[in-house]
């Protein structure tokens, strides 16, 4: 392919993210499979383009008059972020073979201004009240905080599982496999794999026979803050896909009763083969409307660990495209969504039992305002201390933490612990 039907491709691409919830990985991953004659070196180009854009896309929307089109994005990118005359980004537009149409007149005017100043929001590069909200949350650290939740090449982090293997023998074998695996600074069972490209770890055979599976390092903390322990009664409410339902069973080591519920069938039956592969058992419970179908646990479980619904803004260095289809509103709704799951999920703790809760999310509203709310809502639960050095972990002592890229370099986590009151 030329480069001029790259930046077609890219811009087709960009509007396909637009118009869809697929994740960009997806969509490209389709367009390839459709478009066979573009070999590897091209998917990749293609690939880098849009990645690019996706993570300036304010910038370049900005830029643009406001246009969100691929097509002009694209245009954008080539001018701020590649630096090309406007002669360059004319010759790639020239209409010919496969390329895209000339530029148009405004197009031209458009590049020839320039950025000028640009707002806050438009340089941090996330929706403006997501901007707001940093703002407030991070004071003078917002930008720090802005700048490496939209940073690229974020690392893959491995769980290993202890009951398979040790953390020093799973070393070895990535290392006689051709990585280099580090140790993760905060999760003592947990390794790291920072190479470029990223390779794919679900090829490895300690990831086909269970010894170790992907969680980032955040989302480890999170499972051992929790403090399951062998022998309890354990529900993963929002079991999702299970990762935490595994790291939550490797604490238990085999003794006890874990149940890991959701909503979705299909999301509980995707778990069986991760628990299989693992070598772990979990009974696997949907949960009906209000909360139905969990009764018999009401006041019987030591540990219920609450993965909320959420914006999932803490991953959106792995997923750029997200941060531009949420809204306010969407906040709002799961802001809700998570205060009425909290009061179903603390039905299920026994007296001096813990209710943790966790969110994917750097925002306020769904991290310490829905903690608020419940705490306002359930004064037999009392915030419980954590000792974040007992993980490496250098962090001020509270009942609730923070994780992000910038301060932790994981993704963007929030856990809160409460303990029922006899």
């Amino acid at each position: 392919m030329t480069p001029a039907a790259r930046l077609a491709a890219a811009a087709a691409i960009l509007d396909s993210i637009a118009q869809g919830r697929q994740p960009a990985e997806a969509v490209l991953k389709a367009w390839g499979q459709q478009n066979r004659f573009a070999g590897s070196k091209d998917r990749r180009a293609i690939a880098d383009r849009v990645y690019k854009v996706l993570r300036a896309r304010g910038r370049l929307s900005w830029i643009m008059g406001g246009r969100e089109d691929g097509r002009a994005l694209v245009i954008g990118s080539l001018a701020a972020l590649d630096g090309l005359a406007l002669e360059d980004i004319e010759a790639l537009h020239s209409g010919e073979g496969y390329g895209p149409n000339p530029l148009s007149k405004q197009e031209r005017a458009r590049i020839s201004a320039g950025e000028g100043e640009l707002p806050g929001w438009v340089a941090a590069g996330l929706p403006e009240f997501v901007v707001a909200d940093f703002q407030k949350t991070f004071g003078d650290r917002w930008a720090d905080e802005a700048a490496a939740l939209m940073q690229p090449r974020a690392p893959i982090d491995l769980r290993v599982n202890t009951a398979k293997a040790t953390v020093d023998e799973v070393e070895a074998e990535l290392r006689e496999a051709g990585l280099a695996p580090e140790r993760t600074l905060r999760s003592p069972v947990g390794l790291r794999l920072a190479a470029e490209p990223p390779p794919n770890v679900q090829a490895l055979e300690a990831f086909k026979d269970g010894r170790v599976e992907i969680q980032d390092e955040g989302s480890q903390v999170a499972c051992a803050l929790a403090g399951a322990a062998p022998g309890m009664t354990v529900v993963d409410y929002c079991a999702g896909g299970g990762g935490k339902t595994l790291g939550l069973a490797a604490a238990m080591r085999g003794q006890g009763t874990l149940v890991a519920s959701d909503v979705v069938a299909k999301r509980l039956e995707n778990i069986r083969p991760r628990l299989a592969r693992a070598g772990v058992e979990a009974e696997l419970r949907l949960i009906g409307q209000n909360g139905g179908g969990m009764e018999d646990l009401n006041d019987r479980a030591d540990l219920v660990f609450v993965d909320a619904p959420c914006s999932g803004s803490g991953t959106w260095r792995r997923r750029p495209e997200d941060a531009w289809r949420l809204t306010a509103e969407e906040v709002e709704r799961l802001h809700a969504l998570q205060v009425r799951i909290l009061g179903q999920a603390a039905k299920l703790v026994k007296p001096g039992g813990r209710l943790a809760y966790v969110t994917c999310s750097m925002l306020s509203r769904e991290n310490e305002a829905s903690a608020d709310a419940f705490e306002a809502s359930h004064p037999g639960f009392r915030p419980v201390s954590l000792l974040p050095q007992t993980l490496r972990y250098g962090g001020a002592e509270s009942s609730r933490l923070r994780l992000s890229p910038a301060s932790t370099n994981t993704d963007g986590f929030f856990f809160a612990l409460y303990e029922r009151t006899p």
